[in-house]
Parts: C-alpha cells; sequence; structure tokens
C-alpha cells in the first residue's frame, strides 16, 4: 500500500535527524568535556578569559557596580569594593563586547551604574580612595594615616576608565554621554595636588584627617608609572616634566643596569620584584612602544617575566611543584598571608595571575604554565570566577578566595596578547599620546 513507504520514509528522516541533533550535542560535549578532550590553545584562553571575567559582571557589587575586593567581601558587614581593581577589570569590559560575553547595551548599564557611584562618592582632591563601601557608599580607611585619597588606585581606576571612553566612541546619546561622564571624572583628578609644595615627585596618599603624613613618595620602577603618564597628560591638573624625571626617574637612579640569568634588566628591585610590576601599567600602556632615557619597557618587561620563570626553574629553595610548567611569583593570599611574593621572597606560593598575565611577554612559557594550571591542578584551583588567587604545593594549601588587582590583568593582558585590543584603545588617547610626548616617552 502506497502509505507504507510515506511511513518509511518518515521514519528514516526521523532517525537521520536525531542523528544530526545527537552529533550536535557530542560536539557541544566534545568542546566542553576538558577532562578528556583537550582544548585548543585558543579555546582554553577564551575559556580562562570569560571564566574570570564573570569576576567582574557576576559577582560584581549589586548595588554600585564596581568589583568587590576579593571573593569574600561580598559576605563581608562593608561589602567593600575596590576602586583600582573595579579600574583592571573595566579595562575587560571592551573585550566582553567584542567576544560576545554580554552586549554593548549590556556593558552601557553597568558602566553608568559604575560612574553613579563615582560621581557622587567620597573623592579627594578628585582622586579616589582605595577602598569603599557597597553597603554606605562611602569611602573605608584603608590602613594608619591612609583614610583618604589613593593616586594610584586612581590612575588604575581612570586607565579603566579612559580605555571604555576610547571604546565606546558611537555618536548616539548613550554613548556620548558616556564619554562626557568619564571626560568629567578623570579631568577632575587633581594630580598637581599630590605633588607636595616644593617638591618634585608624586606622594601616594593623602587624608583630610592627616594630610601627607603617611607621605609614600612614588618613585623607582614598580606598578606606578601609570601614575605619572597620567598625572602628565591632565589638561586639568597636570604635572610638569621634571616630577616624572626628578620623583619617578630619581634623577636617572632609577637606572640599575642589572643582569640574572643573562637577561639584561634596566630597572627595578633585585630579580625585578614581584611581576605585577609588568602588569598593571601595561594593561593599557603599550611597552612594546615605550621607550625613554631610562629604559626600553619591552626589554624590561620582557626580561623581568623572564627572570621571574627561570628562578622558579632553578628553584634554589626546592620547593615542591616549582618548575617550567609550574611558576610566577607576584603580590597575593599565602598560606601565611598576603605578601608580595618573588625572587627575593619566595614563601613556596605560585600566583597563576604573575604566570598568564605575563602572556605578551613568555606566551609559550605562560600557555604550559596554563595547561597545566587547568590541566593538572584543575578542581583544586579553578572555580566559578576562574583560577583561585594563590596555591602552595609543598604545603598542600590551595586558596579559596579571588582578588580584582589578580583577575583583571589576566583577561586584559591575555587579550593584549592575543589582538593587542586594550593596547590600541589606551594608546590611542590623544590625552595619553601628549603626556608621553611630554615626558619625552617614545610610543612609535
Amino acid at each position: 500500500m502506497p502509505y507504507k513507504g510515506s511511513i518509511l520514509i518518515i521514519i528514516l528522516f526521523i532517525s537521520f535527524s536525531s542523528l544530526i541533533c545527537c552529533k550536535s550535542e557530542i560536539n557541544d560535549i566534545v568542546i566542553s568535556d576538558d577532562q578528556h578532550i583537550s582544548l585548543s590553545d585558543n579555546e582554553l584562553l577564551e575559556k580562562v578569559q570569560k571564566q574570570t571575567f564573570k569576576y567582574f559582571w557576576d559577582f560584581a557589587d549589586t548595588k554600585t557596580g564596581m568589583a568587590h575586593e576579593r571573593s569574600s567581601s561580598k559576605n563581608s558587614k562593608l561589602k567593600r569594593v575596590t576602586s583600582g581593581g573595579t579600574g583592571l577589570g573595566l579595562a575587560a569590559f571592551p573585550i566582553a563586547v567584542e567576544r560576545g560575553w554580554i552586549t554593548r547595551d549590556e556593558a552601557i548599564k553597568r558602566l553608568e551604574k559604575i560612574l553613579n557611584f563615582l560621581e557622587k562618592t567620597d573623592k579627594f582632591h578628585g582622586a579616589f580612595a582605595h577602598w569603599y563601601s557597597g553597603e554606605t557608599e562611602k569611602s573605608v580607611s584603608f590602613s594608619e594615616f591612609d583614610d583618604g585619597g589613593d593616586i594610584i588606585e586612581t590612575a588604575f581606576l581612570i586607565e579603566g576608565l579612559l580605555i571604555n571612553r576610547q571604546y565606546f566612541n558611537q555618536k548616539n546619546s548613550f554613548e556620548t554621554s558616556l564619554r562626557k561622564r568619564i571626560n568629567h571624572i578623570w579631568e577632575d583628578v587633581e594630580w598637581d595636588w599630590y605633588v607636595q609644595p616644593g617638591e618634585d615627585v608624586l606622594t601616594w596618599h593623602w587624608s583630610p584627617n592627616y594630610g601627607f603624613k603617611k607621605n609614600h613618595k612614588i618613585r623607582g620602577h614598580h606598578e606606578g608609572q601609570i601614575a605619572y603618564v597620567l598625572a602628565a597628560a591632565s589638561k586639568t591638573h597636570g604635572i610638569p616634566a621634571s616630577v616624572y624625571h626628578n620623583g619617578w626617574a630619581s634623577s636617572g637612579n632609577i637606572v640599575k643596569n642589572r643582569n640574572y640569568y643573562g637577561y639584561d634588566l634596566p630597572l627595578g628591585p633585585k630579580y625585578g620584584g614581584p611581576l605585577f610590576f609588568t602588569h598593571y601599567s601595561y594593561l593599557g600602556l603599550n611597552p612594546k612602544l615605550l621607550v625613554d632615557k631610562y629604559a626600553n619597557y619591552w626589554q624590561q618587561n620582557v626580561n623581568h617575566a623572564k627572570i621571574n620563570y627561570a628562578y622558579c626553574v632553578e628553584n634554589p629553595n626546592n620547593y615542591k611543584g616549582y618548575g617550567e610548567n609550574c611558576w610566577g611569583l607576584t603580590a597575593s593570599d599565602g598560606n601565611k598571608g598576603y605578601s608580595a611574593h618573588s625572587p627575593t621572597n619566595d614563601r613556596g606560593v605560585i600566583t597563576p595571575s604573575a604566570a598568564l598575565s605575563s602572556f605578551p611577554y613568555t606566551p609559550k612559557k605562560s600557555m604550559k604554565a596554563l595547561r597545566y594550571f587547568y590541566e593538572e591542578l584543575g578542581d583544586k584551583i579553578w572555580k566559578d570566577y576562574g583560577f583561585v588567587d594563590a596555591f602552595n604545593l609543598q604545603e598542600n594549601w590551595y586558596d579559596h578566595e579571588h582578588l580584582a588587582i589578580d583577575q583583571g590583568p589576566i583577561i586584559v593582558m591575555i587579550e593584549n596578547y592575543r589582538t593587542g585590543l586594550v593596547w590600541n584603545l589606551f594608546m590611542g588617547a590623544p590625552e595619553i599620546q601628549e603626556g608621553l610626548t611630554k615626558l619625552d616617552i617614545s610610543y612609535n
């Protein structure tokens, strides 16, 4: 009978469709079943960036949009949020839009929430405090004599805001308003106030209660270079070039010309110090382009990362786990508390952010570390918001926290390695180019 043929065709069609559906589901499983099928390098980089971005998106303070200082801050009484850590996370917003993790409109709405908070909260001659309470929306004292403005944390925040100003460049009313609001916050920072009368150096902190009593001068090579570039670039409260050369560079005494493991290190403390020196300022500043009379900053950062790696491979203290696949010393949590880990302060603590944020400098070495962290240590350190802050295999200790200042650079520096997106945005800002020229820093 004719209808039997039709039924057969239908059955065959359904069976074929089922096979296609099953194959699609298997493909999805193959892509995500990391314990059985190794991800390609690009898939793994994307996965790590996206998962880490959740810290600044899903885990952000619901009231202010700001980044929590660390994982446990969300459940603390004050719900402590961080200005500098938020800035490092903001630098990742354009990445999230470009890679389709969030929409452009979603990013704008979150930025508006953050700007609403920044515009009304406590400021100290335009500068922001290190910490704020997400609950009260007021500043929180960081330490003794440090209950006011922090010009370095402010610099990280402004760096992130300017990256977004450059990215959200459409002429519609929403993005035009966004740029104007960012400009107002940026132009309101009194960088020159943080140069004390009669001095030629930026001072890190100012308090309405203690003034400059903390008196921490920003000198020598570390994470603070971005503050000097922004201070020089400011059209409203700019500093003269002499503050950079006499203060930051200590009239040329910044140059050390050390050598470790065969790598020349123009600047910085012994062995270069913790690796975050090569990350925070250079989320936006492209070290490939930066040269002044003190250093070629690409050489400085690449060699610093290679020295850190070589030290971990040498492993003079014979810590368990150190080697070609497990390296990276920087400031982070540790089994004995937070510390600025480095070759001269080695406590057996490896911080994933150190190697992963160094991808532009040591791509092959960083990829080996990434695969070890993800594929070998796995669930011991891989959590909802990416890798935990640190671990110590010698002590069988694995952190349960994430820190904003370590999560942000992972996303951004991996992207700078992959596409250069954030470097291109920040270096495209006309004020930044003018500031670099003012300081006699070549950027071509």
